[in-house]
């Protein structure tokens, strides 16, 4: 790989179409209609590939990928908080159709477009739905004790 990719970090989606960055739209429609073959008879697939030299950053990951599921645990809670639900049962459901909707929006796409395995995409789809519900039911507990305030 690191002999034809080199130092060209980034997302590659393989067979590539063929046409140079500076084709005209003619020679990129053309590229386009042999596409079909070309998956037809090669692999295909997405490849993210980094140059040698990147470091492991663990903690430093972990630390983005936390702070990405705490803000949209404090987003789904503002949005919980801006409704009149008052149900346990119902705040735990809003917040559950919103871990539905945040799984399909990103996921099923991937699916479609990359190939992305059926067991993978079930199984990511489950870990946010499942995070979704949990956040669901403490949000649930914690909001319980507000009462909802009559509309002016």
């Amino acid at each position: 790989m690191q002999n034809n990719i080199g130092e060209q970090t980034g997302l590659y989606i393989f067979p590539a179409p063929g046409v140079g960055k500076n084709a005209t739209r003619q020679e990129k429609n053309e590229a386009m209609k042999h596409m079909g073959e070309k998956m037809a008879t090669n692999p295909s697939g997405i490849l993210m590939y980094h140059a040698p030299g990147r470091p492991f950053t663990l903690g430093k990951w972990l630390g983005i990928e936390f702070g990405t599921e705490l803000l949209e645990a404090i987003l789904v809670l503002f949005l919980l908080a801006q409704t009149r639900i008052a149900s346990f049962a119902g705040r735990v459901g809003f917040v559950l159709a919103a871990g539905i909707l945040a799984a399909i929006a990103t996921n099923v796409s991937y699916w479609n477009w990359y190939g992305f395995p059926c067991v993978y995409t079930a199984g990511y789809m489950f870990i946010q739905i499942v995070g979704f519900f949990l956040v669901g039911i403490v949000a649930a507990f914690v909001l319980r004790k507000t009462s909802v305030r009559p509309a002016p």
